[in-house]
């Protein structure tokens, strides 16, 4: 049975900021993303629970994936965040979250998504609202290599 290659990858396959934040990609579907991250003591703040900025890169990421699937094995799209407006809701200190992006309205380049945090009992964490843009060479289905 041959292997089929995913559609995407997970942070520890991805270079920099991605990779220091260690997340896993659940799901990635056309107007949505699904990412999700086991809670280590490197993403907690001094209070000892969950970071806002962990959170806050968390949803940036949801929300322009949520805009830019790309059907195509090895490919990417990517996109550019024009704002990012963050509400922290809860906390957490432990366990795993998941973080949910969808895409709601848009044109050729910029378009809009939002988004929610919950830890593994469902409590909600966090939401956002953003506004993105595709970036150059990304705008086509196909995207770019990765």
């Amino acid at each position: 049975m041959d292997k089929k290659e995913p559609l995407y990858l997970d942070s520890s396959e991805l270079p920099g900021f991605h990779n220091i934040l260690g997340y896993r990609q659940a799901s990635w579907e056309e107007n949505e993303a699904v990412i999700e991250l086991e809670l280590q003591p490197k993403h907690l703040n001094l209070g000892g629970v969950i970071h806002g900025g962990v959170l806050t890169s968390l949803l940036d990421i949801a929300l322009a994936q949520a805009g830019t699937h790309c059907p195509y094995p090895g490919r990417m799209r990517k996109a550019i965040t024009l704002s990012l407006t963050t509400t922290f809701t809860g906390q957490c200190s432990g366990g795993t979250i998941r973080v949910t992006g969808r895409k709601r309205a848009g044109g050729t380049r910029i378009f809009n998504s939002n988004g929610e945090v919950h830890d593994d009992k469902g409590n909600l964490l966090a939401i956002a609202e953003g506004t993105f843009r595709i970036r150059s060479g990304s705008d086509k289905p196909e995207g770019v290599p990765i």
